[in-house]
């Protein structure tokens, strides 16, 4: 062997050996200290640190904490979206009820994401190109942050990405393997369903795959579709009609009825929801996004044939299809945006790897620009998540911990907890809880079925809350446990609930649909009798 092959051959076989250990050494990090909080004063402010942990998982809980996976009354979000619970409740059968082993789950499942993610883009593209998908997704701090958490976009992530595989692989040459495939890709498609409902709004980019696949005869590609839909429908609506409508109904349209927003009623304030939709890709990352759009603009106007790899287009409909969902529900949470961060980082890493095939002067303008774009984003988000990585907190962990220290300290008439963050704290100490804020029947008749001996509220109380509790209790402030980093929520206090007389029940004009997840009173009502701590 000449030896410039020969030291070409070893430098590939180095670069490949660094590019590994350099992800490898990124995926250890998100393992580190799986137990704390998720980082407090990072730039996400989101309120799935406070309750979605609990609330998605709650089935699981509330089976080995009271027995039954189902509580009455209560939310229970599972009845519709069964599919993260069903896995934790396997999980618990071995580990117990535990929030690191709910977050192990999430960051294996990560860890599924950026094999997939690898997979994907090498089947599309060179090693180097699937080596810098992954980098991307990997070094990102805002995923790193997000996919330590126990909640329902990780997964959702997972089962789109092995739909994506599924639909790129080649054509099988016997029938019955083709439709196999199919059937297995509108599977998934139901199972995403019932991970998050919200995954409606990727399913076109799973279609277009399908589609693209067989595009040279239009009748065997709708056929494909046909087979996928029904495989995704028939299941979906075989769990409605037997398990849900029997049994769940209820609960399971409460679910949507509590996650409808307020949405503008203007043609400009439609223009500025989507608007602000799209401007929060910047959570994910400024200058990856950035890249993305100028990618974008250069498929358009110049390199054409971006479109026409499969992948690319797919990523590009997932992510428009996810960002209007956002823009028409109207709630700009940071963590939806884990469902865009996958799509925008292969996008990139293909967009980048067709432009260094391109020759001229557009291609060593617009190339560097890219390199210099990404190479920044590759470190910064390196610096912020090994930062995240060795700097844990766990202000909330501790919080949850001595609250339920106390209530054993103290033993009243019943062990459970009345919070908006119960679930979570159910997941982390095992303490039994319902839900104050959200439950199918109204805060007084729930609080009449199960008679909680203690409330916890973050800062301040609801004034709707607290009449609906006057109703039969009263409140005895007895603790405060200081946690994260909100001004407006970063004081966890527990009141002793006392019984009051016997009075006839009211119902809060609100009910039990109140939208506000925490309280914004402004002072604390004289009713309520303060102990030492």
């Amino acid at each position: 062997m000449h030896p410039t092959v020969k030291l070409r051959k070893w430098r590939g076989v180095a670069g490949l050996a660094g590019a590994v250990a350099f992800v490898a050494a990124l995926l250890g990090a998100h393992f580190l200290h799986p137990g704390a909080d998720f980082p407090n004063f990072s730039p996400w402010m989101d309120y799935a640190k406070y309750t979605d942990e609990g609330w998605y998982g709650s089935a699981a809980v509330a089976y080995f904490v009271r027995g039954n996976w189902y509580v009455a009354g209560d939310f229970n979000p599972a009845v519709a979206l069964p599919v993260w619970p069903f896995l934790e409740w396997v999980l618990f059968h071995f580990t117990g009820v535990s929030l690191v082993a709910a977050r192990l789950l999430a960051i294996s499942v990560f860890a599924g994401n950026l094999g997939l993610t690898y997979a994907l883009v090498r089947s599309q593209a060179q090693r180097w190109v699937a080596l810098l998908a992954m980098v991307l997704v990997a070094s990102n701090a805002f995923l790193f942050c997000f996919s330590r958490l126990a909640i329902l976009e990780p997964p959702v992530m997972l089962l789109l990405l092995l739909a994506w595989l599924l639909a790129l692989r080649p054509l099988a040459k016997a029938r019955w393997m083709r439709v196999a495939t199919l059937a297995t890709i509108g599977f998934l498609l139901c199972a995403m369903v019932l991970t998050k409902t919200t995954a409606l709004f990727v399913f076109p980019s799973v279609f277009y795959l399908v589609w693209f696949a067989r595009r040279t005869e239009i009748r065997s590609a709708l056929k494909a579709c046909g087979i996928v839909a029904l495989s995704a429908g028939v299941p979906g609506l075989a769990y409605y009609g037997l398990a849900v409508r029997p049994h769940y109904v209820q609960d399971f349209r409460y679910l949507f009825t509590v996650n409808v927003y307020t949405q503008p009623t203007s043609a400009m304030g439609w223009l500025m929801a989507f608007w602000y939709a799209l401007h929060g890709t910047f959570w994910i990352d400024r200058y990856l996004t950035w890249v993305a759009a100028g990618l974008v603009l250069v498929a358009v106007i110049w390199l054409r044939e971006l479109w026409r790899n499969p992948l690319f287009t797919a990523s590009f409909i997932a992510a428009a299809g996810y960002i209007f969902f956002i823009g028409y529900h109207n709630n700009m949470q940071p963590r939806y945006y884990q469902v865009v961060a996958f799509p925008l980082a292969i996008m990139v890493a293909l967009g980048f790897g067709a432009l260094w095939q391109q020759r001229g002067f557009w291609r060593i303008a617009t190339a560097t620009i890219a390199s210099a774009a990404i190479a920044y984003s590759v470190f910064a988000n390196t610096h912020e998540t090994f930062w995240f990585a060795v700097h844990p907190q766990y202000t909330f962990v501790d919080a949850a911990r001595n609250l339920t220290s106390y209530i054993d300290e103290h033993p009243g008439r019943n062990r459970l907890l009345l919070s908006i963050s119960g679930s979570n704290i159910s997941l982390i100490t095992g303490l039994p809880a319902i839900c104050d804020d959200f439950g199918t029947l109204d805060l007084p008749a729930r609080i009449r079925r199960y008679q909680p001996g203690w409330y916890a509220a973050w800062n301040e109380l609801d004034p709707g809350t607290l009449e609906d509790l006057h109703t039969q209790f009263d409140l005895q402030q007895v603790a405060n446990f200081p946690a994260y980093d909100d001004e407006d929520r970063n004081n966890l206090i527990l009141y002793r609930l006392i019984p009051r007389a016997t009075e006839a029940p009211k119902t809060h004009p609100r009910g039990h649909s109140r939208r506000t997840p925490f309280g914004d009173a402004a002072g604390k009502p004289a009713q309520i009798r303060r102990v030492a701590d």
